[in-house]
Formats: structure tokens, sequence, C-alpha cells
């Protein structure tokens, strides 16, 4: 057993993965923790004994070679030998080696926010270079929006998830997508019978797999008076510290009500006046700093057509004001077919990022809910959301 301080950023999840133990065994070794929703910077813990796996340094070695060798994020292996300098390593010292994810960069068993994101993006790159990593500008506390570029044809498609906090499954499913097509390509070899080097060939697909990252961190760590949007957070969440229904960004603005297509309309329709976790429209169009980012990324790649994943509901939204080409429909159809998702002919909905999309590019858009079940779905979904989500997102590279 051993203590460990918690620190910003940390979840019950984070904790777990790093020191290679159970959720339940953290619980069982600290019956203090009543409330499950979030734990605090400074909160004390005791960190029951892993099952150990031990590494002997050989000539040569550094932390960050033995974390490249064994697939282990370089912060784990730090933190599962917190009484040993990296600096000071020796030839015949024993280490210990936390659990890592095996031949899978990106982790879908445990909950999937910005922090594992990045490291995942970073981890990709290195693994398959001819990936295209870029910021497309910052959130409203100056987080990196981030986009990722996958194959170089005149064909060009955008995807994007994690426009809503609390539908952050999205972000994993994208990521998982990015891995497996890049396996695929790498190794010339097919992805649900699809030859993608083909399709990597054709296509130049844009991924921003996180549109509104402080709206996930909201929803996976919770607040502490150190946040800077505390006191407006707690007053527009009605007093509750439990922000898993929270959709917004951190400014309690729905980003997918902020595109401008009949944004009025929309504003009037939800009639909400003010922040708070769900469908406040903001002050004007495009206000938000995420908002604004997708939109500007959107105009500048002039894109053939687009895909934003959601959560939850397993069907395909694909019109919008009779604005779409006939072909929609088409690729609705078909979308349907390789996910089992229905096609929807969606009426009472404006100011959406497809809905702008279609109205004014005339191309065919689409919103997918992908599951079903209450929001924020529990990571133990995505397997079954994967394998009906990942259909649509390979047939989107070939449709167009």
């Amino acid at each position: 057993m051993r203590t460990y301080v918690v620190r910003s950023g940390d979840t019950l999840n984070r904790i777990a993965k790093r020191f290679g133990v159970s959720i339940n065994a953290i619980l069982n070794a600290n019956p203090q923790l009543t409330n499950m929703d979030y734990i605090i910077p400074g909160q004390v813990l005791q960190i029951p004994n892993a099952q150990l796996n031990y590494y002997v340094i050989q000539a040569g070695d550094t932390f960050y070679g033995i974390s490249q060798k064994f697939n282990i994020q370089l912060d784990s292996l730090l933190a599962a030998n917190p009484n040993v300098d990296p600096s000071q390593l020796y030839v015949g010292q024993m280490i210990i080696l936390p659990n890592s994810s095996g031949n899978s960069i990106v982790d879908t068993t445990s909950e999937y926010g910005y922090q594992e994101m990045v490291e995942d993006m970073n981890a990709l790159k290195k693994e398959y270079p001819f990936l295209e990593v870029v910021s497309l500008g910052k959130s409203v506390m100056g987080k990196d929006i981030w986009a990722i570029k996958i194959g170089g044809g005149p064909k060009k498609v955008h995807y994007n998830g994690s426009f809503h906090a609390n539908e952050w499954i999205t972000t994993p499913l994208l990521m998982k997508f990015i891995e497996d097509y890049a396996k695929a390509y790498s190794s010339d070899g097919t992805l649900r019978g699809s030859d993608m080097k083909r399709w990597y060939e054709n296509t130049t697909l844009w991924v921003v797999p996180m549109v509104n990252p402080d709206g996930v961190e909201l929803v996976q760590e919770g607040i502490t008076e150190a946040h800077p949007y505390y006191k407006q957070l707690l007053e527009w969440n009605n007093g509750s510290f439990n922000f898993s229904g929270w959709k917004s960004n951190i400014r309690g603005v729905d980003l997918n009500d902020q595109f401008p297509a009949n944004w009025e309309v929309e504003r009037d329709r939800r009639a909400v006046s003010g922040p708070g976790p769900r469908d406040w429209v903001g002050p004007s169009p495009l206000s938000e700093p995420e908002a604004r980012t997708i939109a500007n990324f959107t105009s500048n790649n002039n894109f053939d057509m687009v895909i934003a994943f959601h959560t939850q509901g397993e069907e395909i939204y694909w019109n919008y004001r009779d604005l779409e080409p006939p072909v929609s429909e088409q690729i609705a159809n078909h979308f349907q077919s390789v996910s089992g998702y229905k096609p929807v002919k969606l009426t009472g909905s404006d100011a959406g990022y497809k809905d702008w999309f279609i109205q004014d590019f005339r191309r065919p858009g689409f919103t997918v809910e992908a599951g079903r079940g209450v929001n924020p779905l529990p990571i133990s979904d995505f397997p079954r959301i994967y394998n009906e989500a990942v259909g649509i997102m390979i047939e989107g590279l070939k449709v167009i």
C-alpha cells in the first residue's frame, strides 16, 4: 500500500490506470470516498499494491526508451517508480513496469479526456509519421483544438466529435478509428474489408476529435475553488457539483447551437435566457472560440462532406430545410446499411454545425447520434458503439 496525493487533472480512472490497479481496489482501500462523482487536488488516497512486472536496467537504457519499448506512457513509468532517479539509472537496477495497453495506443477501456487525447496524438504521430497534427485554435480556457489529417487524395472529408461535453465517448471513437486506419495503411492491410491504401490516395480526411475540451474536462473532473469559472458554473448548474449532464462549453453555451443557420429561430425555440448546462445559443452566432474555430476551419478547407459525431440514439440526421443535395439521403441510407442506425429527416432544429454546412455549401452534411442510453455513455459500451460507427467512418471516405 502506498500513499498518493491527488493532483490537478486526476480522476479515479487515471489514477487506477497509472498504478495498474482497479477502481474498485482503490475504493476498497479508501472507505472515505463516499461521493463517487469527483476527487479533488490535495486529497490523500491509499493505493493498493498492483500485480507488479519488473524490468532490469540494461546498458544504455533510459526511461524514455523503456516507455517506447514496452508501449507505456512515460508519466505512468515515472509514477510507478517514485524512488528512482531517471537521470542516474545503473545496470542491474530493477524497476517496475506498469500495465500497458498492449499493441494499441488508444486505450478504449477507461475514461478518455483531453489529457489522454493529446498523449495519444503524440504517440500516433511518432508511430505513423504520415499523420499530420495541427492546432486550429484555442478554447475559452486556452486549450488547443487539435486536428489530425490522414490521406492525401483530392476528395476532402471532415469528421468531428465532442461538440457536447458529456458526449466525450465520441473522442475515443474517432481516435481509435485514426489508429486503426493508420495501422491498416502502413501495413498495406484492410480495415473491415476495405483497402485503406486506396482510400488514403483518394481522400483527405481531417478529424477534430474534441471540439469542446473545456467542457469535457468539466464533466470528467468537476471543479474546485481554483477554477476561474467556479462561482458561475455552480450557479449555472443549479448549485450542483455533479456536471455529468453538462453539454455546453465552459461559458455555458451550447456549441452546436452557435452556427449562423437560422440562429434567431433556434434562439426563440430554445427560449433559454442565459448560460447553463445545455441549450443556450449564446449572445450571438459564433460568439464562442470553439465554434468560430470549426467554422473557419471548414470554410478554409472547402470540404466535400462533413460528419459530426454525437451521442445518443442510433440515428443519422442528413437534411436541413431542403437545402441538402439529393445524394444526401442516398448516403444516409448507405450509412444505415453498414451501421444499423436509422436515417431521420429532421425538422424543428436550426443553428447546428451540420445545418450551417448544408446551408452554406449545399453539400452532404450529417449528424450521427452514436450509441444508445443516457449521456455520458459508459466506456464499457465502447466496443459495441465502435463496431457500429466504424462502418460509417470507413464509408464516409468512399461515398463522395
